[in-house]
C-alpha cells in the first residue's frame, strides 16, 4: 500500500474513532444521566446507573484520544501541502481534545460525589455536569477551528473532492458561529442547530473518503502545491 494511501486511512480510522465515541458518550449515555434543570434527578439516575456512568467518562476519554491521534494524523496527511495549515490543524484539534478533557475529569468528580467517595449533593453533581456541558459548548470554538484549515488543505492538496473542502471549511465557520450564538442568543433554537449542518456532512464524508478511499490515485503521482508562506498568501495568489 502506498504510504500517503496508508495515512489517509489511519487518518480517517482516527476520525471514525473520535465520531463514534462522541456519538456513544456525549449523544447517548450523558443524556440518559443528566437531567436539564432537575439536580435531584440527575443525582438519582448517576446513583442508579453507575456502571453506564463510567462508561461515559469513559467515552470522553476516548474523545480526547482518538482526536488527538486524528489531529497529530492529519498533520502527517497534509504537511506536505501547506505545512502551517497542517499545523493548525494538529494544534486546534488538541485544545478541543484538552477541553474534553477537562469535561471527562469534571464527569469523574461527578461520579465520586454522588457515590460518596467524596461527600454527596445534588447540586454539586448538577453544577460538575453543568460545566461539563459548557467545555464541550466553548471547545465548539476550536473544534470549527481545526475544520477550517483541514478544509483549506483539501483545496490545496486535490487529493480529496474539492466541495468537500468548501464544505469543511463552510462547517468550520458554522461552528465557531454557533459557540458565540450559543451564548449571545440562547434561545435561536433551530437556526444554531442549522448551523452545524454543513460541518456534520463534511465530517461524515471526509472520513468516510479517507477510510475508504485514501486519496485519489492521481494524488499517487502528482506534486502537491505547498505553500512558502502562509495559507493567507498561498490563497492571494491561487
Amino acid at each position: 500500500m502506498h504510504p500517503l494511501i496508508r495515512t489517509a486511512r489511519t487518518t480517517g480510522l482516527f476520525y471514525l474513532g473520535l465520531g463514534i465515541a462522541g456519538a456513544l458518550g456525549f449523544l447517548t449515555i450523558r443524556p440518559m444521566i443528566f437531567e436539564a434543570g432537575d439536580a435531584g434527578a440527575t443525582l438519582a439516575n448517576l446513583v442508579a446507573n453507575e456502571s453506564l456512568a463510567r462508561l461515559g467518562v469513559a467515552f470522553e476519554l476516548l474523545v480526547v484520544l482518538t482526536q488527538t491521534l486524528a489531529a497529530v494524523w492529519f498533520y502527517r496527511l497534509f504537511r506536505s501541502v501547506d505545512s502551517i495549515a497542517a499545523g493548525s490543524i494538529a494544534a486546534f484539534g488538541i485544545v478541543n481534545a484538552v477541553a474534553i478533557l477537562g469535561s471527562a475529569a469534571m464527569l469523574g468528580t461527578a461520579l465520586g460525589v454522588a457515590t460518596g467517595e467524596a461527600g454527596g449533593a445534588a447540586d454539586t453533581v448538577q453544577l460538575l455536569y453543568l460545566v461539563s456541558e459548557n467545555l464541550w459548548a466553548v471547545g465548539g470554538l476550536f473544534f470549527g477551528l481545526w475544520l477550517m484549515p483541514m478544509g483549506w488543505c483539501v483545496l490545496r492538496s486535490g487529493w480529496l473532492p474539492r466541495a468537500l473542502g468548501w464544505i469543511l471549511v463552510a462547517g468550520g465557520v458554522g461552528y465557531v458561529l454557533m459557540t458565540f450564538v450559543r451564548y449571545l442568543a440562547p434561545g435561536a433554537g433551530i437556526a444554531t442547530d442549522l448551523l452545524v449542518v454543513p460541518a456534520t456532512v463534511g465530517e461524515l464524508w471526509i472520513l468516510g473518503y479517507l477510510v475508504i478511499f485514501g486519496v485519489r490515485k492521481r494524488a499517487l503521482t502528482e506534486t502537491p502545491r505547498t505553500t512558502p508562506t502562509t495559507p493567507f498568501t498561498a490563497a492571494s495568489t491561487a
